[in-house]
């Protein structure tokens, strides 16, 4: 593990939350949720543990999309690089007839419930896969579900292998407007999810040892009762965490996901939702501190863990 950069570093995080990080000695930097090529990331367990030691990680979680196929090879190359790798999981979960996602932190992935559960729970991603690629061929794009599994080198087939496809073939200019064309509700690939329940995924993470943690809330675009009602659902259930700094949150927002979190007793989480040198608006570990007076979910880890201390302001 690092413990003395002997040096300041300052990082500029472009984009959507626009933070100055300033790195200070004795500081390590933490990101709790990454993906690789497992799940829709593009760089292979490995080369993200790579990018991770060269931005300054020191303690990384790997969480791809209902599968943890790449912890193992992430543990090996974390292991040189003087790197903590936490196993890690971002669960799938509809509720309320929407999508949240339920990231699992410290988690033993052999659990045989968690191993269960997420086997289901990628039945139904192999089949919405199919059903994506035979919507988008009745409106006329085949070959739409062979292009997405060719991008995702016939492991967990996503949305996003489907845009990258759909990018690549010229029916949009990027990601973000493919999306809102092809893919979302009301468009022709659109399938809807059914996914995990709250409560199950919840439970999937405490049985396999982890702390389970709302991904992003601020994303959801929900609004304040709304948001607190999931937030109080997630807390009976057993959740321990917010995700209250995120690649996607605005500095406002990561206060305001911060206090939903005193308020609820719950801990605090920290995470980029990285998924490759593409995505310029969440760089690898670059990452504002917790707002005061949010306690760190790493800091029921273990001495080792609680000794570190998050991007110091």
């Amino acid at each position: 593990m690092i413990s003395n950069w002997g040096i300041h570093r300052v990082l500029f995080c472009p984009g959507v939350a626009g933070f100055y990080c300033t790195m200070r000695p004795m500081s390590l930097i933490v990101d709790l949720h990454t993906h690789s090529t497992a799940s829709d990331g593009t760089l292979s367990p490995s080369e993200l543990v790579t990018q991770a030691g060269a931005a300054g990680v020191g303690l990384l979680a790997l969480t791809d999309h209902d599968n943890t196929e790449g912890v193992a090879e992430a543990r090996e190359a974390a292991s040189g690089l003087g790197i903590e790798l936490v196993s890690g999981i971002e669960i799938s979960v509809t509720w309320n007839a929407g999508v949240v996602h339920i990231v699992g932190l410290d988690i033993d992935i052999e659990n045989p419930l968690l191993c269960r559960g997420l086997a289901g729970v990628r039945a139904f991603r192999q089949w919405r896969a199919v059903e994506i690629g035979e919507r988008l061929a009745k409106a006329g794009i085949p070959g739409a579900y062979e292009g997405a599994r060719a991008l995702s080198n016939g492991r967990l087939i996503s949305r996003t292998h489907f845009a990258r496809f759909l990018v690549a073939r010229g029916y949009a200019p990027d990601m973000r407007r493919v999306f809102k064309r092809f893919l979302v509700s009301g468009k022709p690939g659109h399938v809807p999810g059914r996914w995990a329940r709250l409560e199950d995924a919840v439970a999937w993470v405490r049985a396999a040892g982890g702390q389970a943690v709302i991904a992003h809330p601020a994303r959801y675009s929900f609004s304040r009762s709304k948001l607190r009602r999931l937030i109080g659902e997630f807390s009976e259930s057993g959740g321990s965490a917010i995700e209250v700094v995120s690649g996607s949150h605005t500095r406002e927002e990561s206060h305001t996901m911060g206090r939903h979190a005193r308020d609820f007793g719950l801990l605090g989480s920290v995470g980029s939702d990285y998924h490759g040198p593409e995505s310029l608006w969440n760089g690898l570990g670059c990452i504002a501190p917790l707002p005061d007076g949010v306690e760190p979910v790493w800091a029921a880890w273990g001495q080792s863990r609680q000794s570190t201390h998050h991007n110091t302001p």
